[in-house]
């Protein structure tokens, strides 16, 4: 049993997951608060893996929490993400090939009450596949719409 904190649907959008992760994140005391309290923006987040093997997201915004005073950190910080040696091989080898990078979508709590974050290994999407699967959701609602009203 999972609680969604944030969800990235610009990310679904914008590209297509081709393969998902799930990685632990690295957060201070006051930034585990904020997150709990829903405090979490995934727009514009995107991670990388560094020279050490290190794998971290940029521009995850996780709101200052507001009893946090001087314990605060900044809300753009890169935060470190926790995954296994093999996982992060297979992410440097994704991102390598042309085209795929790393999106966060989503944050949640595990059953245990960690913080986990979702990560996508992504295909950027064209302009004529956005018009698709618009379509696509224009057309099952009304069908559902019309299922509805018989």
């Amino acid at each position: 049993m999972e609680k969604l904190i944030a969800n990235n649907k610009k990310a679904r959008h914008d590209y297509f997951f081709e393969d998902t992760y799930e990685a632990g994140v690295v957060l201070t005391g006051t930034e585990i608060k904020s997150v709990r309290a829903g405090g979490v923006n995934l727009r514009d987040s995107f991670a990388k893996v560094d020279s050490k093997g290190e794998v971290f997201v940029y521009n995850m915004n996780i709101a200052p929490y507001d009893k946090g005073n001087r314990y605060n950190t900044d809300p753009l910080r890169p935060k470190k993400l926790l995954l296994h040696k093999e996982e992060i091989r297979r992410l440097q080898t994704a991102v390598m090939q042309d085209g795929l990078t790393l999106v966060p979508s989503k944050v949640y709590l595990n059953a245990k009450g960690l913080v986990k974050l979702e990560l996508a290994v992504a295909r950027g999407k064209k302009l004529y596949d956005k018009r698709a699967d618009i379509a696509k959701k224009d057309a099952s609602r009304n069908m559902e719409r019309s299922m509805k009203n018989r």
